[in-house]
């Protein structure tokens, strides 16, 4: 059996990685048994295009590699796919991503005796929860907000609309961070905007940035982020979880470049199933 060649640990990780591999497979219509090395290395961009970084590409490779020479060795296939497939090229310095723990000792490091320290949480479980790029959270509207529906329309490059699932711990943020906000002096132009300076005015970029460098300093974080930490972190927490690689380039706003065909559009649904299945914020509060 091939898991006696590996502890269970390593067993179980490869087992992980390969399902990526299979839903992918499936979503694209290919039999695991007639895959090329093509397949494969789309496959591998689509990880790198939702933020998945080399060394956790390169762990994934690992894995498939281990699957088809067994299937080889079980005379399932006469050739390996994977023979020429290449693992990234690892860069001394890796993409940070946050773990669950890390962004909790952040968030508990906000100065709540301060307003924005009410804003300031909302801007960080937003982030986390959707995936947004900074310009996409500095923009977004209240009008946008669909409490019941519990998603987010955002306007993402080229000036696409998208719906993006919203945890209820982002909402329940943001709905606290509101009973703040109507104090402040909304200055014309911003009436609609949802997270705004102290003067009433719709935060920058780089506002967002001194935030999260901020409170990173406050906990010694021993990593350079900043607000696309957030959406890395978001897409690998989602795909580690088991969340459908197709779903995550949905809600990130990506499409795949190596295809001339229409980019499927995933059911808003599907979508909010995906988001209330894999991402951690969904386990702490329930309706």
């Amino acid at each position: 059996m091939l898991e006696k060649s590996f502890s269970d640990n390593t067993y179980q990780a490869y087992v992980r990685d390969v399902q990526k591999l299979l839903q992918f497979l499936e979503d694209e219509k290919i039999s695991y048994l007639t895959v090329t090395l093509v397949d494969l290395q789309h496959f591998l961009f689509q990880l790198a295009q939702i933020g998945i970084n080399e060394r956790s590409q390169a762990r994934i490779i690992s894995g498939i590699k281990s699957f088809y020479a067994f299937l080889v060795l079980e005379n399932r296939l006469q050739d390996d796919p994977t023979s020429l497939l290449e693992s990234p090229k690892l860069p001394k310095k890796i993409p940070q991503i946050l773990s669950i723990e890390e962004i909790d000792a952040l968030i508990q490091a906000i100065d709540y005796s301060v307003p924005e320290g009410i804003r300031n949480r909302a801007i960080i479980e937003t982030l986390y929860s959707c995936g947004l790029r900074v310009s996409e959270l500095v923009e977004l509207k209240l009008s946008d907000i669909f409490w019941q529906e519990e998603f987010i329309k955002v306007v993402g490059k080229g000036n696409k609309e998208r719906l993006i699932p919203i945890s209820r711990t982002a909402l329940k943020e943001i709905k606290n961070y509101l009973t703040e906000r109507i104090n402040l002096p909304i200055k014309k132009g911003s009436e609609d905007i949802v997270f705004l300076n102290r003067r009433g005015n719709k935060l920058t970029r780089q506002m967002i940035f001194i935030i999260i460098n901020k409170l990173a300093d406050e906990i010694g974080l021993d990593k350079q982020i900043g607000p696309h930490t957030f959406r890395h972190s978001f897409a690998t927490h989602l795909l580690e979880g088991g969340a459908n690689l197709r779903v995550i380039q949905e809600m990130l706003g990506h499409e795949s470049i190596l295809t001339t065909e229409i980019y499927t559009h995933v059911d808003v649904h599907f979508l909010r199933e995906t988001i209330m299945s894999y991402h951690p914020r969904n386990k702490k509060i329930k309706k």
